[in-house]
């Protein structure tokens, strides 16, 4: 398991913990761990405070991000992609994409580099959530 995509899951996990949607992210450069974050849509009453949002907001200015490579348990949305693309970040490794496709063609175009880990706990962990909570799920996506 990849240390960075763990560490995306233990904030996913920690969202749902917290009655959120279990999305978390990891921002790394040169292997080091700048900051994580979750999905805290329902914990904060923030209607964009996805996963990656809210991780790149716990990182605070740290001038380029040319050089970093943003970890997301699930693809990113277009809001999330279009975030990736407006800061050059150059690489997206998502834990998976079968439960939403997300932005991964968007990204592509802009340059980024997207690879899909096809993770079965991130998969799992999706599954189960949108099957019990299909509403808030709903919501989360714009549907």
């Amino acid at each position: 398991m990849n240390k960075f995509l763990q560490i995306a899951i233990d904030e996913a996990k920690k969202g749902l913990q917290e009655g959120g949607i279990p999305i978390g992210s990891a921002l790394v450069r040169n292997g080091e761990l700048i900051a994580s974050g979750r999905n805290k849509r329902v914990q904060e009453q923030n209607p964009i405070l996805h996963g990656e949002m809210d991780c790149l907001n716990n990182a605070g200015r740290i001038g380029s991000y040319k050089d970093t490579v943003i970890y997301s348990t699930l693809m990113p949305c277009y809001m999330c992609a279009g975030t990736i693309v407006q800061f050059k970040i150059p690489k997206v490794i998502v834990g998976e994409s079968k439960t939403f496709p997300g932005a991964k063609e968007f990204m592509e175009s802009h340059g980024v580099e997207v690879i899909d880990l096809e993770n079965e706990e991130c998969i799992q962990m999706m599954e189960d959530f949108i099957e019990n909570n299909a509403e808030l799920w709903n919501e989360d996506i714009g549907e």
